[in-house]
């Protein structure tokens, strides 16, 4: 029988409101139990200091350019994670063997293979004394790969665990929607299909003194504009975004330009539209007509509207991850816990089929001196 480790994972997502955190108990291969998940709310001041320096750092230029600036904000995050971890092991009372540690994404452009995640997972192991996995994604842009998405196999052990219906379609929506295939007797199918909440959420931010949509409400109540929708296709098509397999949330902010004096209602409706539209046609681009199962994860899936637009538009009912007993807001926080183990047992975490590495590949690195 394999060995159990217990590992705690900790996620920070694009919306850059917070941390996840799960500790999982698994042998990194076939099983995995869920022990606790928790979420921990960046202060004011953090979440400010984040999306000021996410705003700035456009291309690699401005990694250089805001280089002391992205230190500071690196060391304040991960002191944030150390006061979480410290939170959660006294209540929980475990001692885990691992800390997989995603830190917080800044920048990807694979198609110049760079992505950079801020999170200092030496500093992190020594405050915590703990062997911390970090820095999941160089390895595989090393090989080829475009370091996303890496929760994949993460999905396939949900899949085998809860002896889902196949074909089965597993959504993570979060500011980037993510979608992992997979069809009776072939291996998983997983790539970025297109925006989550990044451009709604943009859109509320800057007009609105509110984060997010909740629910999806304004949406709802506003009204589609039929023209502005065509420019942001327009926009999709110039760009080549259609056949992008990996994206950054400035992939598609850039199209917030085009709903400009637009009512808070009118734009928001128009961008639930614009992305539930390309999640729908990518949803089935090469993919077969049939699914048994269509489940989705991550914060976007508590957008009621926008989960009602893609099924109608699907004709497929759609369930929450949910409804079997899975915390729908901690799958990437488990998959991280997850992927830690994998990275210590050196088995692989990405695939040519997910990430387009150039074959089977494990990544993170381990600090194991604290």
């Amino acid at each position: 029988m394999s060995k159990k480790y217990l590992s705690l994972g900790l996620m920070s997502g694009t919306s850059m409101d917070g941390v996840d955190v799960s500790i999982i108990q698994s042998d990194g291969k076939t099983n995995y139990k869920v022990i606790i998940d928790k979420y921990f709310r960046y202060s004011k001041e953090i979440y400010q200091n984040l999306t000021d320096t996410r705003d700035k750092i456009k291309n690699l230029k401005d990694l250089k350019k805001y280089e002391e600036e992205l230190k500071i904000t690196e060391e304040e995050i991960t002191q944030f994670h150390a006061k979480v971890v410290e939170k959660i092991l006294k209540k929980t009372k475990k001692n885990i063997d691992f800390i997989g540690f995603h830190g917080q994404t800044i920048f990807h452009d694979p198609r110049q293979k760079v992505s950079k995640q801020l999170g200092d997972g030496k500093l992190l192991s020594k405050i915590t004394k703990k062997k911390v996995v970090y820095q999941f994604r160089q390895n595989d842009i090393k090989n080829g790969g475009q370091g996303a998405p890496l929760t994949p196999i993460f999905h396939q052990l949900i899949i085998k665990k809860y002896k889902l219906k196949l074909p089965a379609l597993i959504l993570n929506i979060g500011g980037i929607t993510n979608a992992t295939w997979k069809k009776p007797g072939c291996n998983i199918i997983s790539h970025d299909i297109g925006p989550g909440n990044c451009l709604i959420d943009k859109w509320i931010r800057l007009n609105s003194k509110n984060k997010y949509d909740k629910n999806g409400t304004l949406a709802k109540k506003g009204t589609i504009n039929k023209g502005r929708l065509q420019y942001l296709f327009n926009y999709y098509n110039k760009m080549g975004l259609k056949n992008y397999s990996s994206y950054d949330v400035y992939d598609f902010n850039a199209q917030i330009q085009y709903l400009k004096g637009l009512s808070l209602k009118d734009g928001a409706a128009t961008l639930n539209e614009y992305t539930a539209e390309i999640l729908c046609r990518k949803i089935f681009e090469s993919k077969p007509l049939f699914i048994a199962n269509i489940l989705f994860s991550g914060g976007g899936r508590k957008n009621k509207f926008l989960i009602k637009t893609i099924e109608k538009k699907i004709k497929y009912p759609i369930n929450l991850i949910d409804k079997y007993g899975i915390n729908g807001d901690f799958v990437e926080s488990q998959a991280f816990a997850y992927l830690a183990i994998r990275s210590f047992l050196k088995l692989p975490i990405s695939f040519p089929e997910t990430t387009g590495v150039n074959k089977p590949c494990t990544g993170g690195i381990i600090i194991k001196k604290y």
